[in-house]
């Protein structure tokens, strides 16, 4: 049985439960969300077990409530291919009146108008994503973004995460089976198998429409080659010429709205603060996928190919920070976008928290690079009308470095083999 590590979901899951009848756990297939859920479930109902899934669609089409019997909390997995089931839940709900009777799994967003209610007040809603470096213990966890937070910035720590343990961790990527697999070969292709199937079944399946794996692959190819950059559907149409395919504007669009309700692409979106000066802020979201490693799998990048390019290896080390600080900044109810204007000033990430605070982050590869990216963090922060917004609680360096510490001017700089929520 394969091994559970424990995830920063956990202590989230735990908090949804006390305070809803239900809880939604939404993620991509394979990041670990049904082995979390059974962590707090009493009972269970896998909707796609092979043996009993066509039993359970017909009691749903028939009494529903009849699935929703057993120990709570009840697990109902990969709900989504039963749509009834939500209406069942939050009727169930209402008339239990109870917290945490409820967890349901999904890995793919229902089409529109397939549930009568939202769900609003009924059943909270709990995005996973795959495991971080901190997660999988290739981070030390000697540095807290709670923590810096918190004001704590007198920060010193040393990261043992190589950078050969590095960019294999992204090529491998976050995903539970693979960070516990001890078979480097085997791991790296359960990233290709995911792919695969991605390319050839899921992306069809999602909402029932035909699509040409030739252009599915093409149009994931060309955002991995455009990986941690504003590119926009001309430049990625553009770009899936080079792989001889031709593909439309309406069809790049589709196909991208399937691949986000299968939560594979997850781009950042534009962070649009009051600043001093009247300064015309790109508002165009940066690309990523749900992990670095799909990046990598699509051009089939691996380790050895990543250190002889550090260019690709760069923009894909973005990406991994960015995965991990979606997740850390999530724990402590934050959410993270990035910043970039006409004159060319940028911010990798921009952790901003519910209650107003914010951090802005670069992420660099090398130390050679750090003096450029606290002084760009320094030229933000001076942008920022405060009498409108708050002063940033810190401004970081995130790197692929050894050493954690504080420049003389404030600027914090901390290597990812340090950080956690």
């Amino acid at each position: 049985m394969q091994e559970y590590l424990p995830r920063i979901a956990d202590e989230d899951l735990e908090l949804a439960l006390k305070s809803a009848g239900a809880v939604l756990i939404e993620g991509p297939k394979w990041c670990g969300k049904t082995m979390t859920a059974k962590q707090k479930a009493k009972s269970e109902i896998l909707m796609q077990d092979p043996d009993n899934k066509a039993n359970y669609k017909r009691i749903a089409d028939t009494k529903p409530s009849m699935l929703l019997k057993g120990e709570t909390p009840r697990l109902i997995d990969e709900w989504q291919t039963t749509p009834v089931l939500w209406d069942a839940v939050r009727h169930a709900v209402d008339q239990r009146g109870e917290k945490g009777q409820f967890i349901l799994t999904g890995s793919a967003v229902p089409s529109d108008n397939v549930t009568e209610h939202t769900g609003t007040g009924r059943i909270s809603r709990l995005k996973m994503r795959t495991m971080t470096l901190y997660e999988s213990k290739e981070s030390n966890g000697s540095i807290s973004l709670k923590s810096l937070f918190d004001g704590g910035h007198d920060i010193e720590a040393f990261s043992e995460l190589t950078i050969e343990k590095l960019v294999f961790a992204l090529a491998r990527g976050g995903w539970p089976a693979g960070v516990t697999e001890t078979n480097e070969r085997i791991a790296m292709k359960q990233v290709y198998d995911y792919v695969e199937a991605v390319i050839n079944y899921d992306i069809s399946n999602v909402d029932g429409v035909e699509k040409s794996p030739a252009r599915v692959r093409a149009l994931m190819r060309s955002l991995a080659r455009n990986i941690s950059t504003m590119a926009n559907s001309s430049t990625i149409r553009n770009d899936i010429a080079f792989d001889d395919n031709s593909i439309s504007e309406n069809t790049a669009a589709s196909y991208i709205n399937a691949l986000r309700r299968l939560w594979v692409v997850e781009d950042l979106h534009a962070w649009s603060p009051a600043l001093r000066s009247k300064t015309t802020q790109r508002t165009s979201p940066k690309r990523h996928f749900i992990d670095p490693s799909v990046a990598a799998a699509m051009i089939r990048a691996t380790p050895e190919s990543l250190l002889a390019d550090f260019n690709t290896f760069g923009l894909f080390f973005e990406s991994l920070c960015i995965r991990d600080l979606r997740v850390y900044a999530g724990s402590i109810d934050g959410e993270v976008f990035h910043y970039n204007d006409r004159t060319g000033l940028e911010a990798d990430a921009i952790v901003h928290l519910r209650d107003g605070r914010w951090a802005a982050i670069e992420v660099k590869m090398g130390t050679k690079e750090i003096d450029d990216a606290a002084s760009n963090l320094l030229t933000l922060k001076a942008k920022v009308d405060t009498d409108k917004m708050k002063e940033p609680t810190f401004l970081m360096v995130l790197t692929a470095g050894e050493m954690a510490y504080r420049r003389a001017d404030g600027v914090l700089v901390v290597p990812i083999g340090c950080l956690k929520n």
